[in-house]
């Protein structure tokens, strides 16, 4: 395994928050537990636990919608506090684990040689111990957890028993020979309800015996045993002969069937993964440091090579049928931190920020996919909210609804317009990257503008459109209540989503360009710096972990030093006032993203310090949420990658920036494959003294060069490499 695309450990995982991760984006797997008592997690993107949100529906308040305008636009700054249907505040769905697949030694050993590792390119976390082998991936071709092990004696046995299951989970186990293998069964219904999911687990056993021994089954004497495991979501009770055929025919090379299995998912995952790849030029001896010892090595290129690949494989492994959840796709205790959502007004957006630089259509379809099956929950959120047609995205989602029943007075989401631009971005991204419209996108942001033609009615005395009422998540300013008047993001949004229908759709472009050419500017306050709310009289309150008032510089590209410098500076200001509040971390890395996009690489570098060294990476080296590893995030997992990309290299449809925001810790290396929105491939090699770059355009086209030796214009010919030569940068 190159320890560049790996990582590996010489202790076991004794908290399953150190287990290596597999997953295809659907099913998850998670391996932890000593040598003798091994188990694997099973997750999967479906498994939500009702808790009455399955049943709940966005207030209806557009009737009550202009008389909260009058009021706001009053100077009654308060106003919006009362404006709900007087619910208390309900969680989406949560995400939970399915069980542990739990396997036993009945002869236990007391051997040496423990070794576990996971190999990115495969997905394959792997066990070596006692001179026994246990290796574990899922399958992007089958849809299957695969999992061989060549400990000859065990029990095997499907366990629900996990950190926090509910009280009354009904749970039924099954255990039978089938003409395929020994087929597990495990089914649980959740309190109160009548859905229930079912895991199913075949056991095909190479030599020795297998013994019944219900719920479980007693292995003795075996050269190999082969588990291949899925999850059903169901409310009808599942044929498990049917599943346990269906698993059966996947072992199309009886000689072989591991690698048979293990070939057809290699074939999709490791291109996947191998698209992009980032070389520091790290000390080899640091490179082949365990994970763990890595971690403590806060400064060293090979942590930040290792956690770019890490991030790329967790990033890629947990999406499919849906983008990353909080967690990922994975998770050992029915207590997820915020239910483990899909949160809307920062985290999926930093988690997916990678998809289209760094050629991960995979991330952006699972993106997609969500946005496209929720878009008639999204036009009744704006039917039902604000009265009007089109769009609106909800903050928080658990995969099944797209409603907004999300919200309280402290944090009133319901009134937060800007979520839909937000998550269409990476795909109108992809669509840049590529050079084709897909026709999904074009529908969705033709909703999101309709939403805008019908709600932007108000105006100010200049004459422009007022967003009312307004929300910049989750921040409130220190002078009025939660719901005020023209936030920044709110306006960034509104005029991105208008401007981007356009380009989708020519036939409604010149309405839709005026509507947001009516928007109103940005302000700059007393301080120089942007303000989060453009309305005159509301005040800033600096110390927030979000950056929502700053989206005009990244995601969008809005507010540039290039374009608008005068903007740059006063976000450059606003991004030097602004505070880490509660450490999260992705309110270290947003800092980061909006940095790059500013050139300031000592911001970036500092940024990217206070999670290096602040203890949020676990061994598995998937990431927590705040500092010293608590509460288990993907985050910061996910997002760094994109925070080494826009150090190296940015781009829009007509625009070139290389190595903008490089930290001194950072001085040489190799980044290739990276995916441009004018569509271009491109590689890039740098050390201290020059800098060279390799486009491969897939269509002509003249674009500007930005370095830090100033400007030219550059003509790409599709087909065609061009070779740049920097000898400062």
């Amino acid at each position: 395994m190159n320890l560049v695309h790996g990582t590996w450990e010489p202790e076991p995982a004794a908290r399953w928050e150190d287990g290596f991760l597999s997953g295809n984006g659907h099913h998850g797997a998670l391996p932890f537990g000593e040598p003798n008592d091994e188990r694997v997690l099973v997750t999967h993107h479906t498994l939500v636990r009702p808790n009455g949100a399955e049943h709940a529906r966005p207030p209806r308040l557009a009737a009550e919608l202009p008389a909260l305008q009058d009021r706001l636009l009053a100077g009654d700054l308060h106003a919006a506090e009362s404006f709900t249907d007087r619910r208390e505040l309900q969680w989406v769905q949560p995400f939970h684990p399915a069980f542990a697949i739990r396997l036993r030694r009945t002869a236990p050993a007391e051997g040496s040689g423990y070794r576990r590792c996971v190999d990115f390119t495969t997905g394959v976390a792997q066990t070596e111990y006692d001179g026994r082998l246990s290796r574990v991936f899922v399958s992007r071709a089958d849809d299957v957890i695969v999992h061989q092990t060549t400990t000859p004696d065990l029990d095997i046995s499907l366990d629900h028993r996990l950190p926090n299951a509910p009280h009354g989970l009904a749970v039924g186990h099954g255990a039978v020979l089938t003409p395929e293998g020994a087929l597990l069964t495990l089914r649980a219904r959740y309190p109160g309800s009548d859905r229930a999911y079912t895991g199913v687990t075949l056991v095909v056993v190479t030599g020795g015996r297998t013994t019944l021994t219900p719920p479980g089954l007693r292995i003795t004497g075996a050269d190999s045993v082969l588990l291949l495991t899925r999850v059903l979501r169901h409310t009808d009770e599942p044929d498990a002969l049917a599943e346990a055929r269906a698993l059966g025919e996947l072992l199309t090379d009886r000689q072989d069937p591991y690698d048979g299995l293990l070939a057809r998912h290699t074939e999709s995952h490791r291109p996947a993964y191998e698209r992009v790849t980032l070389d520091l030029a790290a000390d080899p001896a640091e490179r082949a440091l365990p994970g763990s010892e890595l971690l403590e090595r806060p400064d060293s290129p090979a942590l930040l090579e290792r956690l770019f690949a890490a991030g790329r494989y967790h990033l890629l492994s947990s999406s499919g049928l849906f983008p990353p959840r909080l967690t990922g796709l994975w998770t050992g205790d029915w207590d997820t931190a915020w239910s483990g959502a899909f949160t809307n007004d920062a985290n999926v957006n930093l988690q997916t920020a990678s998809a289209a630089c760094a050629a991960l259509p995979e991330v952006t379809e699972a993106l997609a996919s969500l946005i496209h099956r929720q878009l008639t929950d999204w036009q009744e959120n704006a039917r039902e909210i604000f009265g009007t047609r089109g769009a609106v995205a909800p903050p928080h989602s658990d995969g099944e609804s797209g409603l907004t029943y999300h919200f309280s007075r402290e944090y009133p989401l319901h009134l937060w317009t800007a979520g839909a631009d937000w998550l269409l971005k990476p795909l109108v991204d992809h669509d840049e990257t590529r050079g084709e419209q897909d026709p999904r996108t074009a529908r969705a942001l033709a909703e999101v503008a309709l939403f805008y033609e019908d709600f932007l009615t108000r105006t100010d005395a200049d004459g422009h459109l007022v967003v009312v009422p307004s929300y910049s998540p989750e921040n409130r300013p220190a002078n009025a209540s939660w719901g005020a008047i023209n936030a920044a993001m709110d306006l960034s949004a509104a005029r991105h989503a208008l401007l981007a229908a356009a380009a989708y759709h020519p036939e409604k472009a010149d309405a839709w360009r005026a509507l947001a050419d009516r928007l109103p500017p940005h302000r700059i306050n007393a301080d120089g710096a942007l303000a989060e709310w453009a309305w005159p009289g509301l005040d800033d309150t600096y110390d927030h972990r979000h950056l929502s008032h700053l989206y005009g510089v990244w995601p969008l590209d809005e507010i540039t030093p290039y374009d608008t410098p005068d903007l740059a500076r006063a976000a450059h200001r606003a991004l030097e006032l602004r505070g880490s509040e509660n450490d999260s971390a992705h309110g270290h890395l947003h800092h980061a993203l909006v940095a790059a996009r500013l050139r300031d690489g000592e911001r970036v570098a500092h940024a990217l310090g206070q999670v290096l060294k602040g203890d949020f990476f676990h061994a598995s080296l998937m990431s927590a949420h705040y500092p010293n590893r608590h509460v288990y995030n993907a985050d910061a997992a996910h997002t760094l990658p994109a925070v080494l990309v826009e150090m190296l290299v940015q781009s829009t449809p007509d625009r070139l920036v290389l190595l903008p925001a490089v930290p001194t810790t950072c001085p040489r290396g190799e980044l290739r494959g990276i995916r441009t929105r004018f569509g271009a491939t491109l590689d890039l090699t740098w050390n201290p003294t020059e800098a060279t770059a390799v486009l491969r355009p897939t269509r002509t086209h003249r674009v500007e060069l930005r370095t830090s030796s100033g400007t030219e214009p550059l003509d790409l010919i599709a087909g065609e490499d061009h070779v740049l030569r920097l000898e400062a940068w």
